[in-house]
């Protein structure tokens, strides 16, 4: 008869596996709206707020949650018109940055959040600026990537499709003409130094949310509003000049719509800020998350000290 324990790794080749955190899945009420968020962490951690960008939501993280869960708080939304969130038709609800960052402030509110560092990336970036402007005793620091506030950071490209605004013939159309699973796919491959470690799960999934019933009609109407953005652009950098949060800012160099010079400008305001630049794209994590993930939980852990 075989002895059970001939088949039992002896003690010495039993290797612990690092801690894995238990990610929950949940819905606030915002103003009647149902708000889908992850959280991960010890309640009483610092807290790390992360905003999603374009055409994404909050599964763009899901990688960064596992490796930061256990030692910090993280709290990622999706907006509303984007991934698991409600999605009332435009005309329901009022698609603009602005009415997007009340939303924000409306979650932050709902769970009690009010000190935190933020995370901002792309489209997260004009909302979290505008929360962090209406709120600046929120924040305990910030952690920029490849979320532009400067001119400069704007590409050719950024420029075209920000001239795309309502009033503008062909304006709608030419926004719903990137919402295909050739571009949505080019915004995570364009700019890797090697595809390969880019998984092709985010674009997917990113495609099957923008290929929902009336995605596409909410994305237009946010596309269209961009410009909104860069009016506030100045407001912006004084409150970084003002109340110069720590900051960490990491850039894939080679995105298509946010420039490096993007990622420079910000220490014209924030001269003590830490800037990491990586030869890759715009969702720089999907590729370089080894390399950027160390780079916030030291950052993350200086505020903590």
């Amino acid at each position: 008869m075989a002895d059970p324990a001939a088949n039992e790794p002896s003690p010495a080749a039993v290797r612990p596996l690092p801690l894995l955190p238990a990610v929950r899945h949940r819905f606030a009420d915002v103003g009647g709206l149902r708000v889908f968020y992850r959280e991960a962490g010890p309640a009483d951690a610092p807290v790390l707020l992360l905003l999603h960008g374009f055409p994404s939501a909050s599964h763009q993280f899901r990688r960064l949650f596992d490796v930061l869960g256990t030692r910090y708080r993280l709290v990622a939304p999706d907006y509303p018109g984007f991934g698991h969130s409600d999605s009332p038709a435009p005309g329901e609800f009022d698609y603009r940055f602005d009415t997007l960052a009340d939303v924000a402030e409306g979650f932050c509110k709902a769970l009690g959040l009010d000190r935190f560092a933020l995370y901002v990336f792309d489209f997260g970036a004009p909302v979290g600026l505008r929360l962090a402007t209406r709120h600046p005793e929120w924040i305990t620091g910030l952690v920029v990537q490849n979320g532009n506030a400067y001119e400069e950071g704007l590409s050719d490209l950024a420029r075209e499709f920000i001239a795309n605004r309502h009033g503008v013939e062909g304006a709608a159309d030419r926004v719903r003409a990137i919402l295909t699973p050739e571009v949505t796919r080019s915004q995570y491959e364009g700019g890797t130094a090697d595809p390969e470690l880019v998984a092709p799960d985010g674009w997917t999934l990113d495609q099957h949310f923008l290929d929902l019933p009336g995605r596409g009609d909410i994305q237009v109407e946010l596309a269209l509003d961009y410009h909104s953005n860069l009016a506030l652009y100045p407001a912006w950098q004084e409150w970084l000049r003002t109340h110069r949060p720590p900051a960490l800012i990491v850039w894939g160099r080679n995105d298509a719509f946010f420039t490096e010079s993007g990622a420079r400008a910000y220490l014209r305001d924030l001269p003590d800020a830490e800037l990491h630049v990586f030869d890759t794209g715009h969702f720089a994590l999907e590729e370089k998350l080894p390399e950027i993930a160390p780079l916030i939980d030291a950052f993350l852990a200086r505020g903590r000290d």
